[in-house]
C-alpha cells in the first residue's frame, strides 16, 4: 500500500515557477514508478510526466515538454514536479500516482488527493 500527499501548489504568474512535491508512505516507494497528472475545470484529467522506479527513466506529455521536470528522492520517499515558464493553461488540480508496473505499462494503482495551481495571466 503506498499513501500519497501533495504539498506545494499555489497562485504563480505567467512566466513564473512552482514546484509541487509529493511525499509517499509505504516500504515499496523505491519499486513504484512515479507519475504526475492534472485536471482543468471541466476538462477530463490528463497525464504531465512520469518517472521510472530508479529516477532514469522520464517521459513528458508534449505540452509540458521543455518546461517541467519530473525528479524523485528515493531515500526521503518523495516526487517532485518543477514547473518553469508556466502558462494559464497550466492552471489545474496536480495529482501524484504510483504504480507498480513499469514506466511504460499499466494504469496507476494510488492517487494523491491533489493540489491546486493557479497560473494568471
Amino acid at each position: 500500500q503506498v499513501q500519497l500527499v501533495e504539498s506545494g501548489g499555489g497562485l504563480a504568474q505567467a512566466g513564473g515557477s512552482l514546484r509541487v512535491s509529493c511525499a509517499a508512505s509505504g516500504r515499496t516507494f523505491s519499486s513504484c514508478t512515479m507519475g504526475w497528472f492534472r485536471q482543468a475545470p471541466a476538462k477530463e484529467r490528463e497525464f504531465v510526466a512520469a518517472i521510472s522506479s530508479s529516477g532514469g527513466t522520464t517521459v513528458y506529455a508534449d505540452s509540458v515538454k521543455g518546461r517541467f521536470t519530473i525528479s524523485r528522492d528515493n531515500a526521503k520517499n518523495m516526487v517532485y514536479l518543477q514547473m518553469n515558464s508556466l502558462k494559464p493553461e497550466d492552471t489545474a488540480v496536480y495529482y501524484c500516482a504510483a504504480k507498480r508496473a513499469s514506466i511504460w505499462g499499466a494504469s496507476y494503482d494510488y492517487w494523491g488527493q491533489g493540489i491546486q495551481v493557479i497560473v494568471s495571466s
